[in-house]
């Protein structure tokens, strides 16, 4: 499903909601960050919302999410939901995972 501007003939870019889960400042939650940052602002920039979650200051939202391991990148919107695991360095993984491929 394509969203549309005013004249109905020039798609709009859909907006991303992110949620990445990590374990404090460990190596791999850092990588997580830093890698996930620079995707989303070489793909996504200006239209997307990355909200990064300390598992260990917030385990309530990781009960309610489901979160098994971590660093996890949940994609919230567009739809279908996804879930990447991992220190989001392989970037073709990562993008593919987002639907920018």
């Amino acid at each position: 499903m394509q969203n549309f501007t005013m004249d109905e003939s020039v798609p709009t870019e859909e907006f991303y909601i992110l949620r990445l889960f990590v374990s404090g400042t460990s190596s791999n939650s850092v990588k997580a960050i830093n890698n996930l940052r620079n995707i989303c602002e070489m793909h996504l920039k200006g239209r997307y919302e990355l909200e990064i979650i300390d598992i260990h200051q917030q385990p309530q939202l990781v009960k309610s999410e489901d979160v098994a391991a971590v660093p996890l990148l949940l994609k919230k919107s567009p739809l279908p939901v996804r879930r990447l695991i991992g220190d989001m360095s392989e970037r073709e993984k990562v993008l593919k995972g987002l639907g920018l491929t």
